[in-house]
């Protein structure tokens, strides 16, 4: 059955198949060339004529807004550190206990009873033991002792639920904890298991 005069065949063959000439629906046609079009206006707006921001830009520009977001909140935490006192929701202590495992067990031990980090559970802190102190410590670290700055990392609602579950820990008698950091014997030199 081969209809030489159908005007859907086209006039070449091979091993006994003609093509087929089957035009593209017109949705297709218009839809590739709005696509063009657009590729066109799309290259003549952000490369050609630079109106628009390419995404190097963009990010900059989003950093810098989200850089202002984060100053502010900053700021805000500091005036008002202060006045703040210890949490007491447990939503809060469930936060920064989860923090606490997270960032702080590693130097002050899960149940913080002190390894590189002094113990937390003791009633002798070495940079103040009220609650705004030790939002101040972790605040700004102690980078001479090796602690470093969390304002650079946590936000302040993980550092104030990280303090609030600290307070929590005063008193605790975890098992075998460091003394307190005024009973640390004086180093004599390095320890002959170093």
């Amino acid at each position: 059955m081969n209809d030489s005069n159908d005007p859907l065949l086209m006039d070449h063959e091979v091993d006994g198949i003609r093509e087929l000439d089957n035009k593209l629906p017109r949705w297709w046609v218009w839809l590739f060339y709005g696509t063009s079009i657009f590729a066109v206006i799309y290259l003549c707006y952000y490369h050609v004529f630079a109106a628009g921001d390419l995404m190097g830009a963009e990010y900059v520009k989003e950093m810098k807004r989200g850089d202002t977001v984060k100053f502010a909140a900053m700021s805000a935490f500091e005036q008002s550190v202060a006045s703040l006192e210890p949490s007491k929701d447990s939503q809060t202590l469930a936060n920064g206990h989860g923090t606490f495992l997270k960032y702080c067990a590693p130097c002050h031990r899960p149940d913080a009873g002190g390894l590189v980090g002094p113990n937390l559970t003791d009633d002798y802190w070495t940079h103040g033991s009220n609650f705004v102190d030790n939002i101040r410590t972790i605040w700004n670290g102690v980078p001479e002792k090796g602690m470093i700055t969390w304002k650079a990392t946590l936000k302040p609602a993980e550092i104030y639920g990280v303090a609030s579950y600290i307070y929590t820990l005063r008193g605790t008698k975890p098992p075998n904890p460091k003394p307190p950091e005024n009973l640390v014997p004086v180093q004599t030199g390095p320890s002959p298991l170093e």
